[in-house]
């Protein structure tokens, strides 16, 4: 049995990303009841490090739904997503404020003690949310929505840190559980870990090849164990990529046909006159641009 599930980024919405072709509300709670499921054969708590809702507003149908369907003794904490603003003093606004007065979840907002299942050992976690650093070194797990990355920066000039320097920085810690990487990794150094589970739903093209999971985390021997989530193949489409990269081509070609050696004049209107004579512009663009003059 299992001590945690560890998990982050689920980014639940009532939009569809563009990229998706399926029915995504109905995929995205099939994962969180499969979850739910694990949840309830462990009897353990969930860890989540973050970004539980897309935006920091859920409507009112989307929130019912997470009141019912998310797992129980579900600890989280706020990423920038689940922040108005992103700004901490308004997280009182937030939909994730109203799980935790509706009693579904536990926002750890700085630290809590945690009795693990089948009468276990008591443990500390401290919650660091978007922008907040670690300063309890007595608790041995440490939630914390934090851009971490491993093996490579994500893009030039990155200046987050990687996922071993984090290690090397926060001894005090058995465990680091990461978010806001929509990547999975797990990194050890010297015993610890650093946990980022990645992103539950598959919500950009670039994902199509992403395998959605949760860990399990084993206290005793400071191990986790990937539970990948089942997915359908073929929902997430490039499609509107290739309809973005014709648009933009086609700006361009149209750029590169009005560049011409033709000079100039401060008056919009002669320019304007100009450019209808060294162009093949038709007519009814013409008596568009026109009647626009008009209008001014």
């Amino acid at each position: 049995m299992a001590d945690f599930i560890l998990t982050s980024d689920w980014h639940l919405r009532e939009s569809t990303p563009r990229c998706r072709t399926d029915d995504f509300w109905e995929a995205q709670w099939k994962k969180v009841q499969f979850v739910s499921a694990l949840q309830a054969e462990h009897e353990c708590p969930v860890l989540h490090s973050g970004d539980l809702f897309h935006h920091w507003k859920p409507s009112p149908h989307l929130l019912t739904t997470a009141i019912e369907k998310l797992p129980n003794d579900f600890f989280t904490i706020y990423g920038q997503h689940d922040l108005p603003q992103h700004n901490w003093e308004l997280r009182y606004k937030s939909g994730i404020h109203t799980l935790e007065r509706a009693g579904r979840i536990t926002v750890i907002e700085s630290h809590e003690y945690v009795e693990l299942p089948a009468g276990g050992p008591t443990i500390g976690i401290e919650g660091c949310s978007w922008k907040q650093e670690p300063h309890l070194p007595d608790c041995s797990i440490l939630l914390w929505h934090k851009m971490v990355w491993q093996g490579k920066r994500l893009w030039p000039g990155q200046t987050d840190p990687s996922a071993v320097a984090i290690l090397k920085k926060y001894k005090d810690y058995d465990l680091i559980l990461t978010g806001d990487n929509h990547k999975p990794f797990v990194e050890e150094y010297q015993g610890r870990l650093l946990v980022n589970p990645g992103s539950l739903m598959r919500q950009s093209a670039s994902q199509v090849d992403h395998l959605p999971r949760v860990y399990l985390y084993y206290g005793d021997t400071n191990t986790v164990e990937p539970v990948y989530i089942p997915i359908e193949s073929d929902v997430v489409s490039r499609a509107h990529l290739e309809r973005s990269e014709e648009r933009d081509n086609r700006i361009s070609a149209f750029i590169e046909k009005i560049k011409g050696d033709w000079d100039t004049e401060l008056d919009f209107e002669a320019n304007l006159e100009k450019f209808f004579k060294t162009h093949d512009i038709s007519y009814p663009v013409k008596e568009i641009c026109n009647k626009a003059l008009d209008h001014e």
